[in-house]
């Protein structure tokens, strides 16, 4: 899969974990797998640029003795994921077409 593409998803994807519940970055790793591979290499550089662009929010909870970083969604990080239904939409209508002309 073209790495950009992916890139898009994966945000997407994070995104998606999230809006279900707060979450954690070993668990949103653990959600995600089920679905497309991802490391923590990957996770955390996408969760900081989430942060960043106002997409998430986070708070720290203890656990075990120590302090865990839990992300939530932000009312934008729902709306880039509206977006992203919006965009999907349109490339159905663009795979749709592909798949109707490329027929002989």
């Amino acid at each position: 899969m073209d790495i950009q593409i992916k890139k898009g998803l994966l945000d997407v994807c994070v995104l998606a974990v999230i809006n279900k519940q707060d979450s954690y970055g070993y668990q949103i790793i653990k959600d995600i797998s089920t679905c497309i591979e991802i490391s923590e290499s990957t996770l955390y550089p996408i969760l900081k640029r989430l942060e960043s662009g106002c997409c998430l929010s986070t708070y720290s909870l203890a656990h075990n003795g120590r302090l865990r970083k839990y992300y939530r969604i932000t009312e934008l990080g729902r709306q880039r994921m509206n977006d992203f239904y919006e965009e999907w939409k349109e490339l159905e209508q663009i795979h749709d077409f592909i798949l109707q002309e490329g027929r002989t």
